[in-house]
């Protein structure tokens, strides 16, 4: 039997990779959690520049990596996670817009169903629905390590776009659910455990505002996150 040599898109062997792994989009935001929250850190990817760390928090090994945006990347890097590394969760720490005016900067909504008009999970596993659901598991451990912190999370449906950028004229279909906030990955996440039996979360921060034009800068986005990141680092050492 050959020795496994990764994949086309991950460099890591066997045992490199925690159970848990934190994805945030961005994999500066990777190498930052690492560096901020973990101890005696190896990096066990660089391929095309999506950083992935491990190391230990509390005691406990965590691996953090960097998914990239949209449903196509994140849907290649969870994917070989969950085949090809033996990894059995994934919590998303992602950046969001928020859909609701009480929503402000910063605040920290737990994903409770994934809405998209997105064929991602049609086109790969047939799936019809137009929401994909996170692992009920992860969730109440997300609730629970949010509580222990005293932090507060808002919990509820979001959407999940293929488009960043779009023709405001174009008619859409409207939607019938009660939307918090736009991302463009947890879909395909979702739609990527449900297939291969693993459990998936996805916890974001507020980034911008769609209803009250408002926005973060890019080095916030980085770096400022930190009420998500502890929540979620304290939710992936009790699994």
């Amino acid at each position: 039997m050959s020795e496994f040599k990764g994949t086309p898109h991950n460099r890591a062997k066997l045992g490199d990779i925690a159970k848990t792994v934190l994805m945030p989009g961005d994999p500066l935001r990777a190498k930052f959690i690492a560096d901020t929250f973990l101890k005696d850190v190896k990096q066990f990817n660089n391929v095309r520049g999506m950083l992935g760390f491990t190391g230990t928090y509390k005691g406990v090994p965590v691996s953090v990596m960097g998914s990239g945006m949209g449903m196509p990347s994140i849907g290649i890097y969870s994917y070989e996670l969950y085949k090809f590394y033996g990894v059995e969760n994934i919590i998303r720490v992602g950046t969001a817009g928020a859909m609701k005016e009480d929503l402000a900067l910063f605040d920290v909504v737990l994903v409770d169903g994934s809405y998209s008009q997105s064929t991602y999970a049609k086109c790969a596993y047939g799936y019809e629905e137009d929401v994909q659901k996170p692992s009920e598991e992860l969730n109440s451990a997300i609730e629970k390590a949010a509580a222990a912190l005293g932090k507060k999370v808002t919990k509820g449906y979001i959407s999940s776009s293929d488009t960043f950028y779009s023709d405001p004229d174009v008619k859409r279909e409207p939607c019938k659910y009660d939307l918090l906030c736009a991302e463009m990955e947890s879909f395909a996440l979702f739609a990527n455990a449900r297939y291969l039996g693993k459990k998936a979360a996805c916890i974001l921060t507020i980034s911008d505002s769609i209803v009250l034009k408002q926005e973060t800068t890019a080095e916030q986005r980085q770096t400022a996150f930190v009420d998500m990141m502890e929540i979620a680092l304290d939710a992936a050492i009790s699994l």
